[in-house]
This record gives structure tokens, sequence and C-alpha cells, in this order.
């Protein structure tokens, strides 16, 4: 879908020759006189708003009052004069989103607009993902990365059919979320969801846990018992880390799933089972010696794999924003800055530990347990080698969006050898293609 762009200027001729500007870079661009306009125009809500700081009646700093009063989020950027930069760093503060200052280049106008449009859409689906969790209790899936976006679709077709399913992932990668997103996605939405965890089970124990008992049969228990199989009639059953299934229990495990049928311990009747299951493994089952190949192929009626974050690298900061305000407002914290250096670093690091070790980093980074710094995270304040770097990182970016990404004209405006100035773009992760400068949402 086009991305909408509502352009707000008193000056004829600069509005019009904008609006060419943006239409002409693919955008669906509308021309207002004035704030008024624009406002009486907002029940067609764009997806981002360029004004002038300086008109007659209501001005930039009106703008953003007026859109502040009527709860609308959409994010703007505000266009000045030499002698108004003062004002727009102002107007920033008030909820700006960006400013330019005129004369601009066409070049870093069209990236200012790419990253602001970026930067909504990643808070639009932190929005998205916090509305269902508010509203439905359904697991939603962040990300924007191609891999994220697999995976979703991915799973929505799997809720729509009735397989078991063995999702396969390393440690962190949101396996039991998967499996709960296809319960919360099928038509078994209504019907409990059970989780079995497989490296709990006592041996012992396990035939009792899974199929359940019948009166008498211990003497603590006169009632008798529904196993975990059982309780998950009409739902689903997931058999986390399946791998570590006892094996005296597998071959009997493999007859309930052939039958869907269960006898309780004790019992000669069986009991007729209407259940999904979805198991999942850190290692591929059919690279086991120790599990039942004909388990493996009864329970894979379909597989999953669950990306790690080095396939989604570019969903780390968002994922990392999500959870780090999730802790901060359940401890009445302020939502926390991640500056454009934090981002870099963060999609740096190796993780492990995947999604998992994110979120306990993100959350200990709300409550300013420590910064992310260098390749691990360590204790202390953000240093003055990252804020100059930082600064470095963004002003060669600037004059690469200027010169549309020309090295050779960008080297002659910042004053350096073009070989340093290559060596400092592969350093900050900056490429020459103004389309792809990097995500700094």
């Amino acid at each position: 879908m086009t991305a909408r762009i509502h352009i707000v200027d008193d000056d004829a001729d600069h509005l019009s020759a904008l609006c060419d500007l943006v239409e002409t870079a693919g955008y669906d661009a509308r021309a207002f006189s004035s704030a008024a306009d624009l406002l009486a125009a907002l029940p067609d809500r764009p997806d981002m708003v360029i004004s002038d700081l300086r008109m007659p009646d209501m001005d930039g700093f009106g703008l953003l009052g007026a859109l502040r009063e009527r709860t609308i989020s959409v994010p703007v950027v505000l266009l000045t004069g030499h002698g108004d930069v003062a004002h727009a760093v102002e107007a920033i503060r008030a909820g700006a989103e960006d400013f330019l200052e005129k004369p601009y280049e066409s070049g870093h106008l069209l990236s200012v607009i790419r990253r602001t449009l970026d930067a909504q859409a990643a808070r639009n689906e932190v929005a998205r993902l916090q509305q269902v969790l508010a509203e439905r209790d359904k697991v939603g899936i962040l990300g924007k990365s191609r891999a994220m976006r697999g995976f979703r679709d991915r799973i929505a077709a799997l809720a729509s059919v009735d397989l078991d399913v063995v999702i396969t992932g390393e440690t962190g990668t949101g396996k039991e979320l998967a499996a709960r997103a296809i319960h919360a996605g099928s038509a078994r939405a209504d019907g409990p969801f059970v989780a079995l965890n497989c490296a709990a089970l006592p041996e012992a124990m396990a035939e009792t846990i899974l199929f359940g008992h019948a009166a008498g049969v211990f003497a603590h228990d006169a009632e008798g018992r529904a196993g975990k199989l059982e309780a998950a009639d009409g739902g689903t059953l997931m058999l986390d880390e399946v791998e570590t299934m006892p094996a005296s229990i597998q071959p009997k495990l493999l007859r309930v799933l052939q039958e869907r049928m269960v006898e309780r311990i004790g019992e000669t009747t069986p009991r007729p089972l209407d259940i999904r299951v979805i198991a999942t493994t850190k290692t591929p089952l059919r690279l086991l010696e120790g599990f039942r190949a004909d388990l493996y192929f009864r329970l894979a009626g379909t597989d999953l794999a669950t990306p790690t974050l080095r396939e989604a690298g570019e969903d780390i900061p968002l994922i990392f924003a999500h959870y780090a305000q999730l802790a901060a407002r359940r401890y009445g914290r302020p939502d926390p800055e991640l500056p454009w250096s934090l981002q870099q670093r963060l999609k740096r690091l190796a993780w492990p530990g995947n999604v998992r070790e994110l979120k306990a980093s993100a959350e200990a980074y709300a409550l300013g347990l420590f910064e992310i710094s260098g390749t691990t995270p360590v204790a202390g304040p953000v240093t003055l080698a990252d804020r100059v770097a930082e600064f470095e990182a963004r002003e060669i970016a600037a004059v690469l969006d200027a010169h549309s990404g020309n090295t050779l004209r960008a080297a002659e405006t910042l004053g350096i050898p073009r070989r340093t100035l290559n060596d400092k773009m592969r350093r900050y992760g900056l490429s020459s293609d103004p389309g792809a400068r990097w995500d700094r949402t």
C-alpha cells in the first residue's frame, strides 16, 4: 500500500514542487495551504505530515498542539528556514519527528521520509502486538524482516489446518510462542492449551502424568485423575523438549496418537481423544538415535523451524524496544530511549540465547541495571567514545544522503580521503545505497 503524505505550506510554488518530488518518489502526496485545512481533512488520516514551521494563523507549533489535543498519532516533519533551527529543536521536543533546514537536497528529504515511515511502521507493529496481547491473550510474533514475515505466514498456514506439528529451533527462539500462536489462530482456540515439559517428566511417574489413572489405583487419590492427554481434549497438547521423553513411554504415546484413544492406568475402557499435538525440540528428531522414528513421523504431520535472531537481525532493535517498554511500564518507569548507537551495538551481538536472552537484557536496560556496550552487556553508562562515534556516523550518513550515495562527492564535502570514508562506513555499517542506509527506527 502506497504511503500517504500530507504536505502543508503557505508558499504555493514550494508546495507544488514538494508534492511533485514526493509523488515522483512513489508516495501519495496531498497538498494543503494551511494547517487548518489539513486538520479539517484528518478523518482521512495520512501516514505522515510534512509542514512548514512558519505559517500565518497556525504555525508548525500550533499544528503539533492540535494533533496532540486530538490524540492523533501521526509523525510530523517540519521545514525550517536557517534562522529557525533553534525553534525546530523545540518542536522536536514538542513531538515533531524530525526537521529539515531549507534549502534541502531532494535526496536528503527522501531519506528522512523513508526513515520516518519506517519508524512509524515499527511503532505500529509494537502497538499491534500489545493490542493482541491485551485484548485477546493470544500471542503475536514481532518482526518485519523477511525471516519473521515468512515465519508468521507459516504459523498462519498451520493454524488453518488441524495437523500435528514438530517445531524445531535453538534455545530462546520462541518455540512455545509459536505453538501458542498456532493454537490461538486455529479452530481449537476456545479449547484448552496444555503444556507438558518432557525434560521435567520423571520416568517413574511419566505414564500416570500422561495417561491419568483410575479411582483406587493410588491410596492417596481415591477419585482417579485425568492425565495431560485428556486435559487437552478439544484443544492442543504441547510436548515441550519432546526429545527428552523417556524411551519407555514413547511406544505407548505412539499408540495413543495413532488411535486417538487413551486408557487411564487401572482402566480397560479406552477414552476417545480429540487433540492436536505440537511437539517442540532443540535438536531435529530424525537425527536422534534414542528417539523412535515411527513416533517422529506420527508427530510430524508437518515441521516448523523457528528463526534465530541471526536470521532476523534487523528486528533486534524492535524486539528489544518492545520488551524494554513492557518492563518499564510494569515497574512504573518512563519508556527508555534507544539511541541509534545502541541499536547498532544490539545488532552486532551474537545473542546465543536468542529472544530469551534479548528479553532479559532489555528488561535490565529498562530498569537502568546496565547499558549494552561493545560485544557484551556490561555495567556503566554510554561512553564519550560511543557518543562521538554516533555523531560521526550520523554526519557521514547525512552527507551520503545529500549526495545520493556518491562516496567521492561525500568525501570531498567531509574533507577526508575517500579511503578514510570507506573505512568509517565499514566500521559503522553504513551503505552507499540511500535506500539501504540502515534502520534508524
